[in-house]
């Protein structure tokens, strides 16, 4: 099945973050199959490989580079790279991020007696668990757009797509950094369009809904494969019933990515999430 939906983006050079993970690695792979040179960015360079492995012979061009977007200077030789062997970069796609289970909370609401129990509650939160998610999801945006947004500037048809989260719109219970982090997304996008506006860079985010992943694969099923009480929930408020599959998001990032499809629209948050942010629950 073709992912790319005869979008063209050849001679394009496109930046993916967090490219080793189930979603972001779709997405390298979709941005190359609609022609585009992509450059697969992750800490993990085992699985950045993979993915550039799979586009190469796929019949496309990719490669994979061990980057931490969390320090500037694992960022700026990444950028070198990518400068000598791909060309100035098109496209970011900003796509590292994640949870910690330090900054959760045991229980979705508090109760008495439990900061003298033996849970996680509001007040026992990780200071350090709290940082990194933050971190992670902001910082890890951020400084990656600094490194690589630079080559975009006065050249036509650049753009720069962030991953936010349905979080941003209804914060989940147990996971206050999280939320809170893709909340800052979304607003860094809206603010990252109207800062660029004047300079040819388009900044638009997706913010996807229920997707499994190897990050929630363990908070949405047991070990022996049924659902957990977690999943029964998240299906139950999201109207169409069943998680997102992967390629579902291609179609969102395609259009935004395509400039003669959405040269005007800059600066907008796209849920893809079933319906469960338009739910009231009744």
């Amino acid at each position: 099945m073709s992912l790319s939906f005869g979008t063209d983006l050849s001679g394009k050079v496109a930046v993916v973050t967090g490219a080793g993970g189930v979603l972001c690695g779709m997405f390298a792979k979709t941005i190359a199959e609609a022609g585009a040179k992509v450059a697969v960015l992750d800490l993990n360079e085992e699985a950045a490989g993979k993915v550039a492995d799979e586009i190469v012979a796929a019949g496309g061009i990719a490669k994979a580079y061990k980057t931490n977007v969390l320090e500037r200077a694992s960022l700026e030789e990444t950028h070198a790279k990518v400068l000598a062997e791909l060309g100035p970069c098109d496209i970011l796609i900003n796509g590292a991020g994640g949870n910690n289970a330090r900054a959760n909370t045991t229980k979705e609401y508090f109760e008495i007696g439990d900061i003298e129990a033996d849970t996680v509650s509001f007040f026992d939160l990780d200071q350090s668990g709290v940082e990194f998610v933050f971190n992670l999801n902001f910082i890890g945006t951020l400084l990656p757009t600094q490194i690589f947004a630079k080559d975009m500037v006065e050249r036509k048809g650049c753009t720069i797509l962030n991953v936010s989260s349905m979080n941003a719109f209804t914060p989940l219970t147990k996971i206050p950094a999280y939320s809170g982090a893709k909340a800052a997304i979304s607003n860094f996008t809206q603010w990252l369009a109207v800062h660029f506006s004047k300079v040819g860079i388009r900044v638009n985010a997706m913010a996807p809904g229920f997707f499994v992943t190897k990050q929630n694969e363990k908070l949405l099923f047991n070990e022996d494969g049924t659902p957990t009480e977690r999943t029964a929930k998240i299906l139950a408020a999201t109207p169409m019933e069943r998680f997102g599959e992967a390629e579902e998001l291609n179609g969102t990032l395609l259009y935004l990515l395509n400039n003669e499809a959405s040269g005007f629209v800059t600066g907008v948050v796209i849920p893809v999430d079933g319906g469960f942010s338009a739910y009231s629950g009744v």
